[in-house]
Order: C-alpha cells, then sequence, then structure tokens
C-alpha cells in the first residue's frame, strides 16, 4: 500500500482539528489488518480476502483525514493475549513506526484494553482498534441532535470497557466529599460511575428523541405516503443515487460513512404518486456491537419502509461478500420479509470496463427485482423508477366505489390519490375501480361517507387495520 502525499504536519492556518481522544487529522497512520490462521475471527465476513479488508481498513482511516503511509497484513497462527502479535512482530513493526515517525497504528480488529495499553506502550505511539476508529468517524459526521446522542452513547460503552488501559493516576485513592463518592474510593472507580450515569442520561434523552420521531412517523401515516429507503454497504452510491432522485444537495463523496445522519425528502413519481425517500447509514463488516444498539433509532426507518432500495457497488470486486453482510445486518434488525419489500440496484456501472458490463446488465435482466444504473450518469435510473412505480402499485388494494355524477369532487379525488383500473357509467352513478393504499382508503371514506361496494381484499384490510 502507498502511502498518502501529505506530510502530517499542518499548513499555516490549517491547524489540524483534535479530537477528545487524541487523533489529529492529518496524522501519519499505520493500518494493520490481522489475518488469523484459526479460530473464529479467521472467518471474514461474506468471504471476503484480507486484501479487501486491509483496503476498507486503510479507507476508514482517511475517511477522518489520517494520512495512510502504509498498511501491512499480519498473519498471526495463535494470538498473544498480551499484545496479540508475538514479540517479533511488535518488535519489527515498532522499528517501523519509529523510522516512519507514526502518529497512530490503526489495528484492523478488535484488541483488548490490556493489549492496546502494552502496544501503546512498546511502539510509543497511539494506538486504536476498529471500534475506536468507527466510533472516530461517526463521531465526526453525526450532525442531527439524535445522532450526536446515538454516538456519544456507544463512545460511552466503548470507553467504560476500556478503563482498564488508564494510568497509575487511576490507582491513587480519594476520600469522598458525598457527591464524589465513599472513602477510600479509587479514581477508578470514580471514572466508571461518571461514565455510568451520562450513559443513563442519554438514553433518557434518547428515549425523548424516539418518541418525537415516533410521532413524525404517525404524521407520515395520517398523510401518507409510502417510504423508500436506501440501504446499502457505505460507500456504495446511496447518497449520489439519493441526489439524483431527489434534487437535493446530500453531501455524496467518496468516503466510507459519509452519510450518517437519516435524510428524508417528499418526491413525486412520474405516475403522480408522492413518497418519502430516506437515505441512511450505509453498513459496514463487522460494525461494532456498541454502534449497531446505539443507531438502532436511526435504522427505524428501514424497519417501518414499505420498500427497499438495496445500493451495491457493482464495480466492488467483492460486491457480493458485501450483499451477504448488508443482509446480515437487515435480519439482525429484524427486517422481515426483505425479499419482498426489496429491488436490488447495482450501481456504478459506468465505473465497469464496457466488456464487463454484460454480467450486471444480465443479471439485471434475468432477476426482476434488480437493476442496474449509474447514479452519476442517470444510466437505468429511468427503470429503477417504473421499478418502484410498479412495486408500489403491488402493495395497494384493489377497491370499487359507486359514486353519484354529481359528486365530482370524490372522483378527482380517487383519480388524484390512487391509479384507476377501471370507469363504468350509469345513468345515476358512475363506478370507479381504484387501487389505494389502506390509509388513503380511509381518508377517501372519511372523507366523501362512501364506501366500497366491492372489496375483494376486505379481510386483508381488517387484518393491516
Amino acid at each position: 500500500m502507498t502511502g498518502s502525499p501529505h506530510s502530517g504536519k499542518s499548513e499555516p492556518g490549517n491547524r489540524p482539528m483534535v479530537d477528545g481522544d487524541g487523533l489529529r487529522h492529518h496524522d501519519r497512520a499505520l493500518v494493520l489488518h490481522p489475518s488469523f490462521k484459526t479460530g473464529p475471527r479467521s472467518v471474514y465476513s461474506g468471504g471476503r480476502s484480507p486484501e479487501s479488508r486491509l483496503e476498507e481498513a486503510a479507507g476508514l482511516a482517511r475517511a477522518i483525514d489520517l494520512n495512510v503511509v502504509a498498511g501491512e497484513i499480519i498473519r498471526i497462527n495463535e494470538p498473544k493475549p498480551a499484545t496479540l502479535i508475538g514479540s517479533g512482530g511488535v518488535a519489527r513493526l515498532g522499528a517501523l513506526i519509529a523510522e516512519q515517525e507514526i502518529a497512530v497504528v490503526v489495528m484492523d480488529t478488535a484488541i483488548t484494553p490490556i493489549q492496546q495499553r502494552n502496544l501503546e506502550r512498546e511502539w510509543k505511539t497511539k494506538v486504536i482498534d476498529r471500534t475506536g476508529l468507527i466510533l472516530e468517524i461517526f463521531g465526526e459526521r453525526a450532525r442531527t441532535r439524535e445522532g450526536q446522542l446515538q454516538v456519544e452513547l456507544a463512545a460511552l460503552s466503548y470507553q467504560r470497557s476500556r478503563l482498564v488501559r488508564s494510568w497509575t493516576h487511576l490507582e491513587r485513592q480519594r476520600g469522598g466529599f458525598g457527591f464524589l463518592g465513599g472513602p477510600g474510593e479509587s479514581q477508578l472507580e470514580i471514572d466508571r460511575r461518571l461514565i455510568d450515569e451520562r450513559i443513563q442520561r442519554n438514553k433518557r434523552d434518547l428515549e425523548d428523541v424516539k418518541r418525537t420521531r415516533g410521532l413524525h412517523r404517525k404524521a407520515r401515516r395520517r398523510v401518507p405516503y409510502p417510504v423508500v429507503a436506501l440501504v446499502g454497504y457505505t460507500n456504495a452510491g446511496k447518497s449520489t443515487l439519493f441526489n439524483r432522485l431527489s434534487g437535493s444537495g446530500v453531501l455524496a463523496a467518496d468516503l466510507l460513512f459519509a452519510t450518517l445522519d437519516p435524510t428524508m425528502r417528499r418526491i413525486t413519481l412520474p405516475d403522480g404518486r408522492e413518497i418519502i425517500l430516506s437515505d441512511t447509514v450505509g453498513f459496514i463488516s463487522d460494525l461494532p456491537t456498541e454502534l449497531v444498539a446505539a443507531f438502532r433509532a436511526t435504522l427505524e426507518e428501514v424497519l417501518e419502509a414499505d420498500l427497499l432500495l438495496h445500493v451495491r457497488d457493482a464495480s466492488h470486486p467483492e460486491t457480493e461478500g458485501q450483499k451477504t453482510d448488508v443482509e446480515a445486518v437487515l435480519q439482525s434488525l429484524g427486517v422481515e420479509g426483505i425479499a419482498e419489500r426489496m429491488i436490488e440496484v447495482l450501481n456504478k456501472i459506468d465505473r465497469i470496463e464496457p466488456e464487463a458490463r454484460e454480467a450486471p446488465l444480465e443479471q439485471a435482466k434475468r432477476h426482476d427485482p434488480v437493476v442496474a444504473i449509474s447514479a452519476i450518469s442517470g444510466e437505468g435510473c429511468d427503470r429503477l423508477i417504473a421499478m418502484i412505480e410498479s412495486r408500489l402499485r403491488q402493495t395497494l388494494f384493489a377497491l370499487t366505489y359507486r359514486l353519484p355524477h354529481e359528486q365530482g369532487a370524490a372522483g378527482a379525488w380517487l383519480y388524484e390519490h390512487g391509479d384507476v383500473q377501471e370507469r363504468r357509467d350509469e345513468s345515476d352513478y358512475y363506478e370507479l375501480t381504484v387501487r389505494l393504499s389502506p390509509e388513503d382508503s380511509e381518508r377517501f371514506e372519511r372523507r366523501f361517507g362512501l364506501t366500497p361496494v366491492q372489496d375483494a381484499n376486505e379481510e386483508t384490510r381488517r387484518g393491516h387495520g
């Protein structure tokens, strides 16, 4: 892996930012991916190769502006409890770290607090693991109040588990002053108690935010608009597609985790139907368990969505492995009936050489819920929109209403909000057979005082209510 051209020094007037844990933008970084010969960590998610995992870890490091000057796959036959890596590897890497003036080492795996502390002492530099790195990214990117609370909650849980890595000052004993703790309480115990208090406060604040989001969802159901949520592996092009479909200016950068907070826009499809389009945080393999729990509220939009667009980077060499990772996360979130609610979007076909494009295009032709597109150029997006319209129409109920000829407003409402299948005119009335969502049919019946004369889906509607 080649290094970045940055020198790691801040330019005049452009001081590097410092976060709470000491990482500075443009710090020189070494990225290490441990490859385990045996044990549960020897199995890579979705069959991904060590080389791909190393490149992904380097991308994560660059996402917070670390200057990745070197990367290496470390083969580990038997993990060492004290340092994970054998003593020879520790010494060799220590020489490289000193020679390259490395400021931070990224270990692309979970390491214990003891291993982190020992490696920092041996290498005389900062060491963070995969969980710590992703937390850094999330902390920097979260913009909404909810996103910031979720990141802080995850970071506090992670920090609490690593208090053991603190230095000797934490072993001092303190006398108590009531509000600081009882006699003999150690600094370690005080730190743990203060973190626990902040965790509880964050959880209460998050519950308030979740209640507010719940009210917003109820308001949308009363409108109502179907929700179409974009999901996919991080950097698959979800935000670019979101911008293409909605015409908005959401950050769409070639960075891992460019979008962390859910963004929603109301758009009108060519058939006149209005929907809410939702852009969500990208998934990634081995997502820290702290973040899966903390971001569950954000991903509730996925649970509530009428339709999921699984955006895949068709140009990525391990796109199938990424697909497996995304589906695993969706299942862990409790998303049911994934196949019935999903369109697979093979994105970035503009990055594929012309002679290699046939494979994803043929796949899209063979499988109905699959479409090949380029969100950048717009190629295939018309077919995607038509597929969205078709899939949403399948969720509607076919109802027949009998309307007096003088009640034109009711007929106009049905034409505007539904998909009229048939019209039959009689001398005193006319009948419209129309496909409507359960919410729209309830709105229509309340507004005009009419009930369907033919309802093949009556039991289904009752079950929905």
